[in-house]
């Protein structure tokens, strides 16, 4: 039986990027939070910017959500999500790090001890 294929045809994902091959922001990760700049979606975009740019329309999410949404590797969304921060479209926002991240442990012991209380 033969797999189901996509009707359009397949076009590499390095095309997406017209040439450019390194972000223009180093501090993009996988976790970066993006969201967009203004409610509505710019002109003038070509397909794959428009469609990171529309997606974040609804909300914020992270680099690798929006590879996952627009079915793109990590390493192109986020050379196109670096040209759209610069351009002005786009806000990126450094994800937590981890010293500033809540304990699981600790968060247990406070529920516990929460529970634990008597209210009179």
């Amino acid at each position: 039986m033969r797999a189901h294929r996509e009707s359009r045809p397949f076009v590499p994902a390095y095309m997406a990027l017209g040439g450019q091959t390194e972000p223009s922001r180093s501090t993009l990760d996988p976790l970066t939070l993006l969201s967009a700049a203004a409610d509505r979606v710019p002109r003038g975009l070509d397909p794959a910017r428009h469609r990171i740019a529309q997606l974040l329309c609804g909300g914020p999410l992270s680099l690798a959500e929006v590879a996952g949404y627009v079915r793109l590797p990590v390493g192109v969304v986020k050379v196109l999500a670096s040209d759209l921060v610069d351009r002005g479209h786009l806000r990126a926002r450094a994800p937590i790090p981890p010293a500033g991240q809540q304990d699981a442990w600790l968060l247990e012991k406070v529920l516990s001890g929460l529970r634990a209380l008597r209210v009179e």
